[in-house]
């Protein structure tokens, strides 16, 4: 039963809290009518209070609640009585209240503050409970007293809970009195101004009874009356039935129309909206309307004013869709009733306007001129700028009315002259204009872009106050819009554009001028703007185009191009290089553009920028870069550009570069003293001896003759003498005459002899003799010259002249010893040393000799030595055979070696001759004529023991290695050392085998040459005098030279001639060193000091000499190892190819040579110096040569080394990578690598790779022919040939050693493999050229590099074939770890490929690999691990790579061997384990393979495959469930991240592990790796379900055709996996990833259905579910969808359990009940939600059949707060329009809820609050989306005209939300409210971004009505700003996620 109260009216309620029982409307329409029941009422005496002022005291100490007032429902003011208590009332204070806005402005609204005691309000209490109790009032009321005032009514419908119906209230703010509200005091204030009404909205609750006729029973018939008629409109089912109910409504109205009031007009209102549907008939609306007519006559404008809200929303909308027989009705209806309101309707001006302007869409049509009419009659209502303000709002926020608008616009906007101020006309926000306009010029229809042009023409010109005076910003938003529309190509759009741009004068010039003054800088920088900073809502290339398009018109264009065509340029080309979302459109543009500006502009604009870069000092270089740029990305053949602009350009710019001065380079420099004047005529060599001052001297001469007695006959005879010989001389001599001159001479020359003879005897008498002893000889000689003489002449004249020689008496005599006498004697005596003349050999010698010793200088030395430098070879041999004999018959007393040393050192430079000739004459001469190397060797030791060669000692420290030499003190001449040195080689490499014996064997002791002993005993007194002509040859000189160093101080000046000494000493050694003549003690002294020089020079950079020292050092230990000379004869001369193990004699391997601690060091050293590399080869070749030598040590020298050649591969790589990057270089790529250093590097690590292996394989290094293909030997392992030593039953530490051996040597290959796999994978050829210049180098070192890395590691597999795949697979593993995307690219499935026959080896290889790792497969095989640290995961994962590359065929081929492994896997396996998943995968691939062959025809192949599939798939679902797993398997990823303290999995800790004894473990109990534990370990149940989402249940139909075998497996997926992770949830939803994708791939299967619809729908159903967060909530959308899809009755079985009628067990827990129905409602938001647009649009008919009906029926907050967010999903997930007939519903129900809010406040932590907040984010999100239907509507909720930002002066709030602000905000806090912290509470704002978001997105739920007050504050002026801002865009996302988060998230 329901009750109402009447009471006072203008009582205040003490004692009672803000939601205290107020009068309202408890539902939507009540179905049962009210029994009305009258509270007696407690007279006071009366009293007027007016006028009583209102003391000031400061603000209270405690807040207290405050209630509203109850509200006036008639025209009159009550009678107020007097209080005569003389009790003073609470004190009051006036205070102001600050309200942000989200722009950043702060408005001030006054509000009232009262103390929380009142000792009246305590005295009123007190006498309203005696009151009560003596009247005998109900329980029910005891807490209320109500003192007595006018009645008002409280009318209820009796369905809500407690006391005060819905909205309850707090009883513990009892006893507090309340004052007027602020709403109701505003209300007073406006009452009391001119012209208004005396009521407001505010003040009267609009549902309820007004005062004035609550006590009137036939105001009480009339409400039921209209209750019954509206209560028939249940049963309306047709139209017809339609017109039944308006007409009994009309009816039941015009009964009572005395009654100024409409009983029900929530409802009323609410039906007749319902019966104005567009659907419905003309009939329908008429008579609605008919109903509308009357209403409004009886409610009068006041009633209407008040009401306003309740009767526009069914009209505004209709008017549109009215047809032409309603609309003069709705027109009068507007005509008469609205505009008399006058200043009324300013609230309702935007929607009104909206009304209306449909009837300006034909302008031929019937009402057009009335429409028209009535929009300036409603212009004049308020003012015509506010008028215009909302036109520019609805052409803003509705697009379907901007065609309207402009219309009107186009008869009513005014024209404006320039300087005409527009704002008193147009409003005071020129900005909201300007946006107005810019949303009608971007507008989709060419109509509204052609009429918002002409009024741009017609009222807001460029060059207007408007314009100029606007933001900067809105100006850009003008022009922008405006040059769109040449994008539409439309001749008309373009001409208004224009006219707009350049002006409305006549001429081109003015025009033109215009244009510049007013547009052209604004076009500018909005083009400028948006080409540089492009918006996202378009293409890049927008504002390109809008220029392009701009070229046409040459008056717009040509000035545009000139300022903006340089910075379109750089804004283009940033963007097209800003990354590779730039497009072809961009490139299309830019390249159009370049084409269609004027060249003149763009070029003069770009030598600008150029001109800048030169001449500025910042090194700017941007014009230059940018004319390259367009050169080569835009330019074509173009004339004018190459012919006139390119030229002109560049000559400026060389003009700017050649300031040189001219002829600078031409002239010569002064001469010194020079004039400035003169000129010099010299030519160039005069010039330069002049300029350095070069001059020449001239020879004199003279001559003395004397007398002497003795002389006559001297005289005579030499007189004589000389006469005979110049008649010999003389060439008219005939043949008769010449023998007897030739006797003349001859007597004469003997006469001579006797006299000077006999004069001997005389020695102490000096004669003076009258002659000229120099023309005598000089004749003589010539003479004897002549050869006219025979050899007794001559023997007669030297014999003579010696002797005349020696006599000092003769004066005056001559000194033979000169070299003009001397020369020509010794020539003559030569010439008769010839074979022809053997007779006088022995004479002529004795003569030589004879000169010889009368010279004091060495000139019969340097005569023969000349005689040895002919030119011609014949006169060469003549010569040599002459010195030969001389040489042979000399005595070795005579020391030949000392005395004609020159002349021998000369002969043994024919030795070391270019020219055969030469050499050979040299050799005959040592083989003929040399009679011992010991008279060679004396001098040469003599002069290279100098004693002037001083050195000492010294110990140099290079890298922390100590090195012993000697230092050089003092300079010598190193030339002349050289020299001999070289001198001494040729001698050692002719003598051969016989030099080493005379000098091996002779010790030095014998030598004839003093000098040379005592210079030896002096520098080597230690080892002489047993040493031996070898041991100082090589100990005390070669090792000496080869040790020894410059002082730092002496380098400069000696190092040249140094390195060459070094050379020739190393030579001198090898040469020795390679006959084996050297000694075991020696040569260990040698190859020390050969290995520290190594050393020494790698590291101090000399190059020249350690490719010598490395061939002796390959001496060296070849000889040591020798042990005799032939074998080291033997095995020197060998080539590279041909020195390894297998090579060297048999006697040689019982020894091994010990290797030098420095060596390995030194030759690693020498690979890795850079400093190096232009000797790499030679280094690596003796590494070739020589290691192979170290047998025993083979190890401690293979190992460095090959890790040193890896690394230098590696770096060489890395370099070459580098030179090869693609990024544009201005400088020059540095890059030493050849492809030559790639071959020699790689030879080099095959061979040691194949000797590292040396020691696993066996003592033979396996050779190619040698090698089998081991692939196929399936019965044996691929190191078969050691399978023996891994069998034996010895100690296990035996096992172990040698597994340490083992994979230690298998390092190395390990190694190599890497180096040689990075090769492949990198070095690999693009396909386009992108490198440049480097290309050709690049490509061709990549292709060699790449071919020989292919055949090393093909050798290497033929060799060993399973290492090195094990290897590969290992590379591959780690690429794959550093780099997750390149499992499926990388180059190792290439590699393998090349490596193997076929798939089938290399996948029988692999599965080899795999079983001889995996527990219980192991003791099938006799195959060995090669690498311990490389996992059978690894090999799997390979594996399943490598056969995702087969084709069709091929996986045919390995399917056999595959299965096999998988079926011995399947049988030793009891429980899951990690094996069992790598299989899986690897499975699925190659059934995938074969399944697209037509070998699945094959019975028994399918049978095989779907048995090994089913078994594999149901072994690893368990591996959740498997209990011997331990706790590594089941670890949630969070439990992992605890344990690693990061995310990802623990990394794989590569090493090798400890051997397990496999003898005594089981297959099944045998515990993993530890490398397989750290890899497979937390995830591994993660990894399983990804994998069977991603991949196994896609493949089910396809392998397991059979339905029933496929609906099995899904069975057992959800039943080990799905349903144990749903298992006891507290969040059902709240699941793993996989396990959600394996659900939602199962809803793809269709026979799968079964398995999954459950475990979703126990989810969805569980009342948990919206537990879950919003992230779980969005995965599951798609199953949800799904099961939706799948299963057509599941949405009415959802909609039949949200039941609206209480259930009749009386034991239900109501609260549990309306909690269900809540949760199913909220189950049914989230399936449409889960849907796409319009998806349940065929079940909208039922849903919004269930929300009716839920909030007619049921009053539950909790409830009807789920139907909120219901209709929040259906306006997001439908289009609007199929909305439209649930809008007055909606509207109503939202109207309704604030209302009450206005009337009676709900208490903190009422469960009213979360039905509040539903409201008011349904009301958000309508303001957000701000569609059409609601636009017209959302006047009643926010001020959405400029009154939101400018209120005027006499502003009152209207809106609903704006007096919720008013109201809630001057409500005290609470004092059990503490203020909230701002991590408590997210106050909402404004969207930071363009984009409109909601402002309640991050509210989830509130403890007071003051956490609403900043939404209802803001929510118009946010609204208002956001569409300022927006332009209609909404953030999707943010509201997409705003609902999700209420639906899982709120509380």
């Amino acid at each position: 039963m329901k009750a109402r109260l009447i009471i006072p009216s203008h009582v205040a309620y003490a004692g009672t809290a803000p939601s205290s029982p107020t009068p309202h409307d408890g539902s939507p329409e009540p179905d049962i009518p009210l029994a009305s029941i009258i509270a007696p009422a407690i007279h006071v005496d009366e009293a007027p209070l007016e006028g009583v002022p209102l003391p000031v005291y400061p603000l209270p100490s405690k807040p207290f609640p405050v209630q509203p007032p109850p509200k006036i429902g008639t025209g009159f003011a009550p009678v107020i009585p007097l209080d005569k208590s003389g009790k003073p009332v609470r004190r009051w204070r006036q205070v102001n209240r600050e309200i942000r806005g989200i722009a950043g402005g702060r408005w001030f609204v006054k509000s009232w503050v009262g103390e929380k005691e009142s000792e009246f309000a305590a005295a009123i209490a007190a006498s309203q409970a005696a009151a009560q109790s003596a009247a005998g009032e109900s329980a029910s009321m005891a807490g209320m007293s109500l003192p007595k005032l006018s009645a008002v009514s409280l009318s209820g419908t009796g369905r809500g809970r407690g006391r005060g119906g819905r909205l309850g209230h707090d009883s513990s703010r009892a006893g507090s009195a309340l004052p007027d509200s602020l709403s109701a005091q505003l209300a007073r204030k406006r009452a009391s101004g001119p012209g208004t009404p005396s009521t407001h909205p505010c003040n009267v609750h609009v549902a309820s009874t007004p005062p004035a006729y609550a006590s009137d029973p036939k105001y009480k018939k009339y409400t039921q009356q209209v209750e019954k008629c509206l209560n028939s409109f249940e049963s309306v089912h047709e139209w017809a039935d339609f017109i039944a109910f308006l007409k009994q409504l009309l009816k039941t109205l015009q009964s009572y129309q005395q009654f100024k009031e409409i009983p029900r007009k929530l409802v009323v209102a609410k039906r007749l909206s319902q019966c104005l549907n567009p659907a419905l008939p003309n009939g329908v609306h008429q008579r609605a309307l008919d109903v509308y007519s009357h209403i409004f006559a009886v409610l009068g404008s006041e009633g209407l004013q008040r009401d306003l809200a309740l009767w526009s929303s069914g009209l505004f909308p209709f008017f549109e869709y009215a047809s032409t027989a309603v609309k003069p009705t709705v027109l009068n209806l507007f005509d008469t009733h609205y505009l008399p309101l006058q200043a009324g309707l300013r609230p309702v001006m935007k929607s009104f306007i909206l009304a209306l302007l449909p009837g300006l869409e034909e302008e031929t049509g019937e009402y057009f001129d009335k429409v028209l009419a009535l929009l300036d009659r409603l212009a004049g209502t308020i003012s015509q700028s506010f008028f215009f303000q909302n036109i520019w709002l609805v052409m803003l926020t509705t697009p379907p009315a901007r065609g309207t608008a402009l219309t009107y616009l186009s008869r009513r906007l005014p024209p404006f002259k320039a300087e005409e101020d527009i704002t008193p006309i147009v409003g005071d926000d020129i900005g909201l204009m300007i946006r107005a306009f810019s949303a009608a010029l971007e507008d989709d229809d060419l109509l509204v872009r052609r009429a918002a042009l002409d009024i741009l023409l017609q009222s807001l010109r460029i060059d207007g106050v408007a314009v100029k005076k606007a933001q900067a910003d809105d100006r850009a938003i003008l022009m922008r819009a405006a040059t769109s529309v040449v994008l539409r190509r439309d001749l008309a759009l373009n001409r208004r554009l224009y006219m707009w741009l350049l002006g409305p004068a006549e001429t081109t010039q003015a025009q033109v001028e215009y244009y510049k003054t007013h547009s052209l800088e604004l076009l500018r920088s909005t083009l400028k703007d948006e080409m540089s900073s492009p918006s996202q809502e378009y293409s890049q290339s927008r504002p390109f185009k809008v220029f392009i398009s701009l070229l046409d018109k040459y008056e717009i264009g040509l000035p545009l191009t000139e300022v903006l065509v340089y910075d379109a340029f750089k804004s283009l080309r940033k963007l097209l290089e800003s990354g590779p979302d730039a497009g072809d459109d961009l490139s299309m543009t830019g390249s159009t553009l370049y084409e269609a500006v004027e060249q003149r502009a763009l070029w003069s604009r770009l030598l600008s920028a150029v001109l800048a870069d030169l001449t500025s000092k910042k090194g700017n270089s941007e014009g230059c870069a940018m004319v390259q740029y367009l050169l080569q990305k835009f330019h074509t053949h173009d004339e004018e550009i190459e012919t006139i602009h390119l030229p002109v350009v560049l000559n400026a710019i060389t003009g700017v570069l050649t300031r040189l001065p001219q002829g600078a380079l031409k002239s010569r420099p002064m001469l010194p003293g020079q004039q400035a004047d003169s000129k010099s005529e010299t030519d160039a060599v005069i010039f330069a001896h002049k300029f350095y001052g070069i001059s020449s001297e001239s020879p004199s001469a003279g001559r003395v003759r004397s007398i002497i007695p003795f002389a006559i006959t001297f005289e005579d005879i030499t007189t004589l003498s000389n006469a005979a010989a110049q008649a010999l001389l003389r060439a008219d001599v005939d043949a008769a005459h010449i023998k007897a001159r030739r006797d003349v001479l001859l007597l004469c020359l003997s006469l001579l002899d006797v006299l000077v003879s006999r004069k001997e005897d005389e020695a102490d008498v000096h004669f003076a003799v009258e002659w000229d002893p120099s023309a005598w000889l000089a004749t003589l000689l010539d003479c004897l010259n002549q050869r006219n003489v025979a050899f007794v002449t001559v023997d007669r004249f030297v014999t003579a002249a010696i002797k005349i020689h020696h006599k000092s008496e003769l004066q005056p005599g001559f000194k033979l010893d000169k070299r003009a006498f001397i020369g020509p004697m010794v020539s003559v005596l030569l010439r008769y040393l010839r074979p022809a003349s053997s007779a006088y050999h022995m004479r002529a010698v004795n003569l030589i000799w004879s000169l010889e010793r009368l010279c004091k200088q060495p000139h019969v030395e340097a005569v023969i030595a000349q005689s040895l430098s002919a030119r011609k070879p014949d006169e060469l041999q003549d010569a040599c055979e002459a010195f030969g004999v001389l040489w042979r018959l000399t005595d070795d007393a005579m020391l030949p070696g000392v005395h004609l040393k020159v002349p021998m050192m000369t002969v043994l430079e024919t030795l070391r001759s270019d020219d055969p000739k030469l050499r050979r004459i040299g050799e005959t001469w040592m083989r003929c004529s040399l009679k011992s190397y010991l008279r060679v060797l004396d001098p040469i030791l003599f002069d290279l023991f100098d004693p002037s060669i001083r050195y000492t000692a010294s110990t140099t420290e290079m890298k922390g290695k100590q090195l012993q030499g000697f230092t050089y003190e003092r300079p010598f001449d190193q030339r002349y050392v050289n020299y001999l040195l070289e001198t001494l080689l040729s001698v050692v490499k002719f003598g051969g085998q016989g030099f080493s014996k005379v000098a091996r064997t002779t010790p030095i002791s014998r030598s004839l040459y003093s000098n040379l002993l005592h210079r030896l005993q002096s520098a080597v007194s230690a080892t002489f005098p047993d040493a031996t002509y070898m041991d100082i040859i090589v100990s005390q000189l070669l090792m000496r030279l080869l040790q020894s160093e410059p002082k730092p101080s002496l380098l400069p000046t000696m190092q040249p001639f140094h390195i060459v000494c070094q050379n020739l000493s190393v030579d001198l050694l090898q040469a020795l060193v390679a006959r084996g003549e050297v000694d075991v003690v020696t040569l260990q002294s040698l190859e020390s000091a050969v290995v520290q020089k190594l050393y020494f020079c790698v590291h101090t950079g000399r190059l020249d000499l350690q490719n010598k020292l490395l061939h002796l050092l390959h001496s060296v230990i070849s000889a040591s190892l020798s042990g005799s000379e032939g074998r080291a004869a033997a095995q020197v001369e060998r080539g590279a190819d041909g020195i390894s193990l297998q090579d060297a004699p048999a006697t040689t391997r019982r020894e091994a040579h010990a290797v030098h601690p420095l060596l390995v060091q030194t030759l690693v050293d020498g690979i890795a110096t850079p400093s190096n590399r232009p000797l790499l080869q030679h280094w690596l070749d003796f590494i070739m040569m020589t290691v192979p030598l170290f047998k025993e040590s083979l190890k401690a020298v293979v190992t460095p080394l090959s890790d040193c050649v890896c690394r230098q591969l590696r770096l060489g790589l890395a370099e070459i990578l580098d030179a090869s990057t693609e990024a544009a270089r201005s400088d020059d790529i540095v890059s030493f690598t050849t492809d030559a250093d790639f071959l020699m590097l790689l030879t080099t690590l095959e061979r040691l790779t194949l000797l590292s292996m040396t020691r696993v394989s066996g003592e033979q290094p396996p050779e190619e022919d040698q090698t089998t293909d081991r692939v196929a030997q399936e019965s044996g392992g691929l190191l078969g040939y050691v399978s023996n030593v891994f069998s034996s039953d010895g100690p296990s530490s035996a096992i172990e050693d040698l597994t340490l051996t083992r994979s230690s040597d298998y390092r190395c290959l390990h190694n190599a493999v890497r180096v040689l796999y990075a090769m492949w994978d990198r070095l690999v050829v693009p396909q386009e050229g992108r490198w440049g210049s480097q290309e050709e180098s690049l490509s061709l070192i990549y292709a060699r590099a790449r071919n020989r890395a292919r055949r090393v590691l093909e050798h290497l597999f033929r060799v060993h074939s399973s290492e090195v795949l094990e290897a590969v697979v290992d590379c591959w593993h780690d690429q794959v770890l550093a780099r997750p995307d390149s499992a499926e690219t990388s180059a190792a499935y290439d590699l393998v490929d090349v490596l193997t026959a076929s798939a089938q080896n290399a996948v029988h290889m692999l599965c080899e690999s795999i079983s001889c790792r995996t527990p219980g497969l192991s003791e099938r095989t006799k195959k060995a691990i090669a690498f311990h640290d490389l996992l059978d995961m690894t090999l799997f994962d390979f594996l399943e790579q490598y056969m995702k590359r087969l084709e069709g065929p091929l996986a045919l081929q390995v399917w056999s061997r595959f299965l096999q492994l998988v079926k011995d896997l399947l049988a030793t396996l009891r429980d899951f384990r990690p094996q069992a998943f790598a299989a899986l995968k690897c499975f699925t691939v190659l059934a995938d393979k074969v399944s697209q062959t037509t070998a699945l025809d094959d019975r028994r192949l399918r049978k095989d495959l779907q048995e090994t599939y089913g078994k594999l798939l149901d072994i690893c679902v368990m591996s959740g469930r498997s209990v011997e797993s331990g706790s590594w398997i089941r670890r949630s990823q969070r439990e992992a991240l605890m344990t690693n303290g990061r995310e990802s999995p623990t990394p794989t800790l590569r090493a090798v592990e400890a051997k397990v004894d496999e003898k005594n473990a089981s297959s099944t109990s045998l515990p993993l790796p530890d490398g397989a534990k750290s890899t497979y370990s937390g995830d591994v149940a993660q990894k399983v379900n990804a994998y069977i989402a991603s991949d196994a249940l896609p493949s089910l139909r396809k392998f397991l055709v059979d339905s029933d075998k496929i609906s099995a497996a899904c069975n057992q997926i959800v039943y080990n996996i799905v349903g144990p992770a749903l298992k006891g949830k507290a969040r059902p939803l709240d699941v793993e990833d996989d396990v959600v994708a394996i659900i939602r791939e199962m809803t793809k299967i269709n026979v799968a259905m079964k398995a999954w619809r459950s475990p979703v729908a126990e989810s969805l159903n569980d009342n948990r579910c919206f537990n879950s967060t919003a992230e779980a909530g969005e995965k599951w959308s798609p199953m949800v969808k799904a099961l939706f899809d799948t299963d057509k009755t599941a949405l009415p079985e959802l909609l039949g359990k949200i039941t609206t009628v209480p259930s009749a067990n009386i034991f239900t827990n109501r609260e549990y009940e309306m909690l269900l129905r809540s949760l199913n409602l909220r189950r049914l938001s989230y399936v449409i939600l889960s849907a796409e647009k319009n998806h349940f649009l065929a079940q909208l008919p039922s849903i919004q059949e269930k929300l009716v009906d839920t909030l007619r029926n049921v009053t539950a907050p909790i409830v009807q707060s789920e139907v909120y967010l219901c209709v929040r999903v259906l306006l997001c997930r439908l289009s609007p329009h199929n909305l439209s007939s649930f809008w007055p519903v909606i509207l109503t129900e939202m109207y309704r809820i604030f209302e009450q809010i206005l009337d009676n406040v709900p208490s903190d932590g009422s469960e009213e609050l979360g039905l509040i907040l539903s409201a008011c984010k349904l009301l958000d999100l309508l303001l957000v989306l701000q569609t059409e239907e609601f636009q017209i509507h959302q006047w009643i909720f926010i001020t959405d005209t400029v009154d939101a930002v400018y209120r005027p002066d006499d502003w009152f709030p209207e809106a609903l939300l704006d007096r919720l602000a008013e109201v809630i905000g001057a409500l005290p806090a609470s004092e059990s409210t503490a203020p909230r912290s701002a991590a408590q509470v997210h106050t909402p704002s404004a969207p930071t971004k363009p984009m409109r978001r909601p402002l309640l997105h991050s509210l989830r739920q509130i403890d007071s009505i003051r956490d609403l007050v900043p939404f209802f504050s803001t929510a118009s002026i946010s609204s208002y700003e956001s569409v300022y801002q927006s332009g209609g865009l909404v953030d999707w996302q943010a509201v997409e996620k705003s609902l999700l988060e209420d639906l899982f998230e709120g509380r």
